[in-house]
Order: structure tokens, then C-alpha cells, then sequence
């Protein structure tokens, strides 16, 4: 059983819209470009994402380090059992199995919690991003005669081959830092909620 990565710098869980539209005037000259745009890398590249994403890790690492050794714990009682085949008593192996299961159990609801609160804190992030990301690239697609900007990191907007020349992932992460620049003088991480404790196992009989 493996402890699923947490918080890989916003990328891996990141929901954006297939397209994005810039729609000119009514009466759109045959010049109007056609542009492609990485969401995903964008939304994580900007100094806002990175301090968010370093903020999320210190959020929840203690959830991750009660996680992992709730794991070992869980480990080390299969490793007993195993090792003790021959020399366990029956009692003594039904209930390191019975403790095993409770750990178990213990171990599988607070990994989806985990999960879960991830997930949410995440989109949070990335809703909050994505939102003013939107009016950077809906000004810099108007400044430039941009009639469409497609997104190429969503599985919905297949982009078989773009030219580098019409890739405006680097000019809206610059344009963003530089419409919203980080604040980093009394910024301090969200505090983590206090890990549920784990079940105490029992003391080995002597």
C-alpha cells in the first residue's frame, strides 16, 4: 500500500476549460491569429502557483508524516506476523491480525480524507489563478489580434502540432507576475488541521 504523492506543484490535479475563446470585434479582420496556450503549466509556473504549491506542502505535511507512519505501523505488524508463524502463539496472531485491520482501516480513512482536503485546497488555488489568468489572456489576446487560443494541456482540446511561435504560455505567466506580483512580507502557510490521533497498539503480552 503506497501513500499517493501530495501536493505535486498543482499540476497533476489542475481542472481547467478546453478552450479559450477570445472573440474579436463583429467584424474580425482575416489577420486575426490563432494561438495555444499550456493551462496547467502556466497556472503552476506563475509566482503565485509556486508559492501556493509550497504553501499547500507545508499545510499538509503533517498529515502526510501521519500517514506514513501509520503505514510503518501496519508494516511492522505484518512483518511480526510473518516472521512469527512458528512461534506465535494462535492467540497472539489473531490479535496482532485484529489489530493489523483496525490500523488498516484507520490508515484507509484518513488517506481518503487526505485526499479529499487536497483535492479541494487545490482547486481553491487553482480556481483563484485561473480567474485573473483569464483576464491577462483576454487582454493580451485583444492587444495582439488573437481571435482564438486554444488549450492545449486539456485532454478535450487535442493539439496535434502548434508552432513555438504561437505558444503564449511564457508571455501571460510574465504578464501575470507582472499584473499580480506575489506578496511575500508577513505571508505565512494556512495552518493545518490537528491530525486525528491513531490507535494506540497494545503493550505485547510479556
Amino acid at each position: 500500500m503506497k501513500i499517493r504523492a501530495v501536493v505535486p506543484i498543482l499540476a497533476a490535479l489542475l481542472m481547467t476549460p478546453a478552450v479559450w475563446a477570445q472573440a474579436g470585434n463583429a467584424g474580425a479582420q482575416a489577420s486575426a491569429k490563432v494561438g495555444v496556450i499550456n493551462i496547467q503549466a502556466a497556472i503552476a509556473s506563475t509566482a503565485e502557483g509556486k508559492q501556493a504549491a509550497a504553501e499547500l506542502q507545508s499545510q499538509f505535511a503533517p498529515r502526510t508524516t501521519e500517514l506514513q507512519n501509520l503505514q510503518k505501523q501496519i508494516e511492522d505488524l505484518r512483518n511480526r506476523l510473518q516472521t512469527g508463524q512458528s512461534t506465535l502463539s494462535d492467540e497472539e496472531k489473531a490479535r496482532l491480525t485484529r489489530e493489523g485491520d483496525q490500523l488498516t482501516r484507520a490508515f484507509q480513512r484518513k488517506q481518503q480524507e487526505f485526499q479529499d482536503d487536497t483535492n479541494d485546497a487545490q482547486q481553491d488555488v487553482v480556481n483563484r489563478i485561473g480567474r485573473k489568468l483569464v483576464d491577462v489572456l483576454n487582454k493580451y489576446s485583444k492587444d495582439n489580434g488573437y481571435a482564438v487560443v486554444l488549450d492545449d494541456s486539456s485532454q478535450q482540446t487535442p493539439v496535434i502540432f502548434a508552432a513555438n511561435q504561437i505558444d503564449v504560455t511564457q508571455d501571460i505567466i510574465r504578464l501575470y507576475d507582472q499584473s499580480y506580483p506575489v506578496k511575500t512580507s508577513g505571508t505565512t502557510a494556512p495552518k493545518a488541521a490537528a491530525p486525528r490521533p491513531a490507535p494506540a497498539a497494545p503493550a505485547p503480552k510479556p
